[in-house]
């Protein structure tokens, strides 16, 4: 069978459209998860989350975190030592939102052991959003952890 340039080109064009219809059909399968379920109304409240970040920043320590299996241990700052903390705790994972683990500390003594529910199945970069009260103050930061062996 001899094929001229119409032919061809009509080829060409049917496995372009082809492969779109596959890509279409590839991308609508897709997962897409927003970060939070009220993004919107969290975007407006951004402006405070930047303060409680500075705030945050300026103390003279850094809030430590560290995930030793299932144990989420957080060590604040030195000049936040024997106050009354409290505060949320969030492991955040980017690439799927059922692997998300939330919690809510209390602690008297700088230093806090949370025991969290973590998995195996993680796989990936975890951040760890923590927000805390100290003496009336709100501070905020984030910690991102090493993907899981």
């Amino acid at each position: 069978m001899k094929f001229n340039w119409g032919t061809m080109i009509a080829i060409v064009y049917l496995l372009f459209v082809g492969g779109m219809m596959f890509l279409v059909v590839q991308s609508s399968r897709q997962k897409i998860d927003l970060v939070t379920p009220d993004y919107y109304e969290q975007e407006i409240k951004y402006q405070e989350r930047i303060d409680q970040s500075k705030r945050a920043d300026a103390l003279n320590g850094k809030l430590m975190v560290d995930l030793l299996g299932d144990t989420l241990i957080l060590r604040f700052p030195a000049e936040q030592a024997g106050k009354p903390i409290t505060g949320k705790a969030w492991i955040y994972y980017p690439a799927d939102e059922t692997l998300d683990v939330k919690a809510v500390f209390e602690t008297r003594n700088g230093q806090h052991l949370l025991v969290l529910p973590t998995t195996d199945d993680r796989t990936g970069m975890s951040i760890v959003k923590t927000g805390w009260t100290c003496e009336g103050i709100d501070y905020y930061t984030e910690n991102i952890l090493p993907p899981h062996p």
